[in-house]
């Protein structure tokens, strides 16, 4: 089963470089480009450094991968000016999105906040159980708390890393298009999709009668 596992997360890790690979040829902004990597690249070095001992379960695995993708499309356009209104009308000959549905902005970088959370939520919860013996509330609280947690540390380094940049650099990483409370909706957005994923998974737990990610949790401590 562990070989299974370790086949399905090197598919999708060849897969996620290959898309890498594609989307670091000429993006919009290099220097933009460089800066919303370094966390990518940190957390890819990381997984691999611990697989031995610590596995994702296939469906934490595809979350994180999901996530990741749509992390790298924001970066090779930059956040603000990914051009999802055009792929909508090349696909429905309609008028564009944001006209559709009334936006007043580029909404991308609300959308991978808001896939932070949604997407990540799970397989962060199943890694803290591998650590911490929490059970009931504490679980899904300490995951979602995590999430949050993270969500205003990476608004920070948004800010410094801004400050240090500055220009237009400075602008295309923070992506807040000139809205005052940029930092605070991203971080409200990513809280409230974990705390939907969350209740989701507490909801499917609660009539299966089996938590998943625990049982995922205690296999891995036992193979290692």
């Amino acid at each position: 089963m562990q070989t299974r596992a370790s086949r399905y997360e090197l598919v999708l890790l060849g897969s996620f470089v290959a898309l890498w690979t594609w989307l670091a040829i000429a993006p919009v902004k290099r220097s933009d480009w460089l800066a919303e990597n370094l966390l990518v690249v940190a957390l890819l070095v990381a997984l691999v450094a611990v697989h031995r001992r610590f596995s994702f379960s296939r469906l934490s695995a595809t979350l994180v991968f999901v996530f990741l993708c749509i992390h790298e499309v924001g970066a090779h356009y930059t956040y603000a000016k990914v051009p999802y209104n055009q792929w909508w009308q090349a696909l429905t000959g309609g008028e564009p999105l944001d006209e559709l549905l009334g936006f007043q902005r580029n909404q991308f970088d609300r959308l991978v906040h808001f896939s932070y959370g949604l997407l990540l939520a799970y397989p962060v919860r199943e890694a803290l159980l591998r650590v911490i013996p929490a059970r009931g509330f504490t679980g899904y609280f300490l995951a979602w708390n995590l999430i949050l947690s993270s969500s205003a540390i990476y608004e920070l380094i948004e800010w410094i890393g801004g400050a240090y940049m500055g220009g237009d650099t400075a602008k295309a990483f923070v992506g807040a298009q000139q809205d005052p409370w940029d930092s605070q909706k991203d971080m409200a957005l990513a809280a409230l999709a974990a705390c939907l994923t969350l209740m989701v998974a507490a909801t499917v737990n609660y009539f299966q009668q089996r938590d998943l990610a625990r049982e995922w949790a205690l296999r891995g401590k036992t193979s290692s």
